[in-house]
């Protein structure tokens, strides 16, 4: 057996598809070496091979390349997958990246009472409402959550909210708060960031077109925005189920020529957008933390967002963003005007927003971390 002390990570989906949890992955494995990391997720794509080197881990997709049938299966595959790895590798942790399909393999096992001894670390990204989280798949999700909290040695949480919501479905063991971050070298202010705005005016979102993220509430503000700043632009990054209908309420706001929908767009180029925005906004209905805010900050993009879940975190009002009400195009209307007249205030988001990234949010800082709480529960096993 190979006696190197192996991490072995659970996540539904993984690279090429990319969101928070599958950055934070590939960031953290990328910064600790002297750890091996194993990654199981759903294949749900019959081009992407079976199994791979990306970065600093090895990934093991199981299923046959179809999404629903890959992650339904996937518990029950990926428990394959684990006898497979164990009896060769020395496992020291098992990590699991939000409570979903491939992720609950952990709590699965050792329900049938395997693998005890091997510690268990859950973290919590998700950005969805308890409300939802509650209700969801006919109680399923909610059974999930307590199921995957009962057998964990350790919590991780994004945000202080995901902690409060850890403890609403029973969790009163060690949590620790390190959030996600940012790449500061990529995502940096443009010297020409700081200087006077001349008939710019392009608000920015980037966000899926799902129901929690409330761009329905940005476009119709946008319409009172446009009415006042007729050079003004809506640029909106990101897909999703919405998308249809998004569009075709810019387009009964009288809007659609302002309002650009640019779909999915790679991490790696969400910069080149950053740097040709004015305002950042995400009025978001619920969120676990919300790092394409931390990225806007970084770039030096004033940031509007709603007092959620994870936002207060970083979000302080009138210092390093400003709040507008959830759901209150009129409120968010008034927030974006008064960024677009007022370059002072714009100036002191912009600073306060770049500097609470380099003091807490760059994912050096954060590998650290995430590396101190692999050790501690490696050196249980």
């Amino acid at each position: 057996m190979d006696q190197k002390q192996y991490v072995l990570i659970f996540s539904t989906a993984y690279l090429p598809y990319i969101g928070g949890a599958e950055l934070a992955i590939k960031e953290i494995t990328d910064r600790i070496h002297d750890l091996r990391f194993i990654l199981i997720t759903a294949r749900m794509r019959r081009d992407l091979p079976p199994r791979e080197r990306m970065g600093n881990v090895d990934v093991y997709r199981v299923g046959v390349g179809v999404p629903f049938i890959d992650k339904i299966l996937s518990p029950i595959l990926g428990a394959r997958r684990v006898f497979m790895v164990t009896r060769r590798m020395r496992v020291c942790l098992f990590w699991s990246s939000m409570v979903s399909y491939t992720t609950i393999t952990p709590a699965f096992l050792k329900m049938f009472g395997l693998y005890r001894n091997t510690p268990f670390l859950l973290t919590l990204q998700e950005g969805d409402s308890e409300k939802h989280i509650q209700g969801g798949w006919f109680g399923l999700i909610a059974y999930w959550w307590r199921a995957s909290l009962r057998y964990a040695n350790h919590v991780q949480v994004i945000s202080t909210y995901l902690e409060k919501l850890a403890g609403n479905f029973g969790y009163n063991g060690s949590v620790s708060v390190v959030p996600n971050g940012v790449d500061t070298q990529k995502f940096k202010v443009q010297s020409s960031k700081f200087k006077d705005k001349k008939n710019q005016n392009t608000i920015l979102t980037v966000s899926r077109l799902v129901e929690k993220n409330g761009i329905d509430t940005l476009i119709r503000a946008f319409a009172e925005v446009y009415k006042k700043f007729p050079d003004a632009k809506l640029h909106i990054v990101g897909d999703g189920e919405l998308r249809t209908d998004l569009e075709a309420l810019a387009r009964r706001a009288g809007v659609e020529r302002a309002v650009t929908f640019f779909g999915s767009v790679p991490n790696e180029n969400l910069p080149q957008y950053l740097t040709a925005a004015d305002v950042f906004v995400r009025p978001s209905r619920s969120e676990g933390l919300g790092t394409a805010f931390l990225e806007a900050m970084a770039c030096g993009v004033p940031i509007i967002g709603t007092p959620v879940g994870g936002i207060v975190d970083f979000l302080k009002d009138g210092e390093t963003g400003l709040f507008c009400h959830a759901g209150d195009p009129h409120d968010l209307a008034e927030k974006i005007i008064m960024l677009l007249d007022d370059v002072k205030l714009c100036a002191k988001l912009q600073n306060n927003g770049r500097r609470l990234v380099e003091e807490r949010y760059t994912w050096d800082g954060i590998a650290l971390q995430m590396k101190t709480i692999f050790d501690n529960l490696c050196i249980s096993s």
